[in-house]
């Protein structure tokens, strides 16, 4: 089944449209990792902010530029998953594996352990 209208890149228009209900369901996946790299954000700008007396200019500076940066590369892979995602099931391939979870785990983990240690001290 091909829908017409607009403007779509080539690996969206190969194979057949899938049901809309997936289609809809994959585009609140990524809205769900937006919302997750706003919220990294907003971690950030706290911790910069509201964080003076606690943890040292220099540390916090650069936890929170971590944290922006980071914000920033999980917005490019969500969208990048959600590209991949929609080509897989217009070509009924098997989904790719969400290896991003993994990353922001990671990151998130490492932020939370520097961030406890540099309060504990």
């Amino acid at each position: 089944m091909e829908t017409s209208g607009g403007w779509r890149p080539k690996a969206l228009r190969d194979g057949t449209d899938p049901d809309p209900r997936f289609t809809l369901a994959n585009e609140r996946t990524f809205l769900a990792w937006v919302r997750t790299a706003l919220g990294v954000i907003a971690a950030a700008v706290a911790l910069e902010t509201f964080a003076g007396g606690i943890v040292s200019e220099g540390l916090r500076t650069v936890l929170a530029c971590v944290l922006l940066g980071f914000a920033a590369v999980l917005t490019v892979f969500a969208l990048i998953r959600w590209h991949r995602v929609e080509h897989a099931m217009r070509t009924g391939r098997a989904l790719p594996v969400p290896w991003v979870a993994y990353l922001l785990a990671v990151a998130l983990g490492v932020s939370g352990v520097v961030l406890a240690v540099a309060i504990a001290r």
